[in-house]
Formats: C-alpha cells, structure tokens, sequence
C-alpha cells in the first residue's frame, strides 16, 4: 500500500492511548509503577526477572553457557515478567528497572544487592564477573564491546522499526517498510560481510557479542521473526546462516532459549527456572 494520506503533526502532542497497533495497551509516554508487586526472591544469588524475547534470550543464554563452563556461582533463579499483562509496571520491577523493560537481574551475592539492567549492561556485568566470553586483551575487547554496542544501537531498528511497521502496526504503510527494509538489509551485510572471514562476530572465539547478536539476527535468518524472511531474502546472506547454525547447535543456546518462555510448544516452554533440572 502506498501512504498518500497527509499529516500535520500539532504544535504540542497529546497521547492518546487508543492509537492502535498490537501493544497498544501497554505502550505510554511517561514511566514509573502502575501498581503495587513485589518481585518474588529465590534461592540463589542471581535474580533474574524477564521473558524469552530476542534481549531476555540474551542472558539466559550466558547465565547457561556460564554454569556449561563449570561457574556454580552462575546459578539463577528466573522469574517470569508478562510485559503482555503490564508486569514491567509493577512497583518491585520499576525499582529493578526504571525504564520498565526486560530483562532485569539482582545480584544478591553483594551486600547491598547489585541491580543491572539493558540486556548489554547485564551480559557485559556477567562476563566481568566469571571471568568468561569477553577477552581480556584490549585489542580482542576493543573488538567485542564494538560488535556488542553495534547490536545494541541495531536492533531497535529490526524491532522497533521494521518489526513495528511490517507486523504490528494497524496499517501497512510503503514509506516506513521501504525505510526500514533498507536498514536491515544493509545491517545483514554488515553481518555477512565480518563473517565471511571469521567464525564468529570478533574472530575465532564465541563470546558476548555473539550472545546479544544471535537471538535478534540469527532468529531472523533461521527462524520465523515477524514472518519476512523472504520478503527479506534472508537467505542470500550465507555467512549469517552460517554462523546462526553453528551457534543454534550449542547445548546452553537451545537451553537458554527456554527459560521464561510462554509460547511455542509444551516442550518449548519453561515459565521460570529455578534449578538446572528444570530443563530436563
């Protein structure tokens, strides 16, 4: 469809809350509680509080690959936040996250209790704690907190302008899709092109940059987001593929990929996790 209609923007915007669009009912101009809740508090150090989107997968995935690599301190307890039901506006959610968004963690192993919370922050903080999946040496770090923000700066266009205008919006619109189409095509050659000379995002070695990456592109070149795979020709970006496969077949991947999830298959789901049997 082509947008032909015409808008005038008024001098001071006004919200109106029946604009449309699937999250509709939960999206609002200003912040803070809605309601009283306090989050529930489990047995082990780290809290995390979330739901299995592409930036809550984020940290479940390290929290998994950490206790993969034997870091007992790793373990967690997920608790799971319903942002369909407005969860990320209970009044014990917004003192763990201002911004009222997943994911959000706890580290109940300091005295006072450490809160983090932006997927990036939590998976950074994590990586410095257990010594795993960021490098040390400034040139590889340098490398990987660039692939890491890079993601962190790209994604939003993939959800929040893409995604939104080609799958959520009321109306399907030409100029915005043709805008952000754009976009994510270029991001995907960015992608393809890093990879076509290294396994992974920063070279040789799998780490956090690759943790944040793939549940966002990787899930777009393998998966089903937003249902534009061919219309994006997702699969003329073979190193990408490539690259998502190999990090797909990982053990603590596929079981991150569970925990505080709510759709998908019987098998698929897992609302919270609070021992590693939970998974199996």
């Amino acid at each position: 469809m082509t947008d032909t209609s015409s808008y005038t923007p008024p001098k001071v915007w006004k919200w109106d809350s029946q604009s449309g669009g699937q999250f509709a009912h939960i999206n609002r101009p200003i912040a803070g509680a809605t309601h009283e809740k306090e989050l529930p508090v489990g047995a082990h150090p780290l809290q995390l509080y979330s739901l299995a989107t592409p930036n809550g997968v984020k940290v479940t995935v390290l929290l998994e690959e950490l206790l993969a690599l034997g870091k007992k301190g790793a373990e967690y307890d997920a608790y799971l936040i319903d942002i369909n039901e407005g969860d990320q506006f209970g009044s014990g959610f917004v003192a763990a996250n201002p911004n009222s968004k997943i994911p959000a963690l706890i580290d109940r192993s300091t005295t006072p209790p450490i809160r983090v919370f932006e997927s990036g922050a939590i998976l950074v903080y994590l990586a410095e704690k257990f010594d795993a999946f960021l490098p040390r040496e400034t040139p590889e770090r340098a490398e990987c907190m660039s692939w890491l923000f890079w993601q962190m700066g790209s994604a939003p266009y993939l959800g929040g302008g893409f995604g939104h205008f080609y799958a959520y919006a009321p109306e399907r619109f030409e100029y915005p899709i043709n805008r952000y189409t754009m976009e994510i095509k270029r991001q995907l050659d960015v992608l393809d092109r890093n990879l076509s000379s290294r396994q992974y995002l920063c070279g040789d070695e799998y780490n956090i940059a690759d943790i944040a990456t793939h549940p966002w592109y990787g899930d777009l070149v393998l998966g089903d987001i937003y249902e534009a795979q061919e219309f994006l020709d997702v699969k003329s970006y073979t190193h990408v593929i490539r690259w998502a496969e190999e990090i797909q077949e990982r053990p603590a991947v596929r079981r991150g990929q569970r925990v505080n999830k709510i759709w998908g298959t019987e098998e698929e789901q897992l609302a919270e996790r609070h021992d590693a049997s939970d998974l199996d």
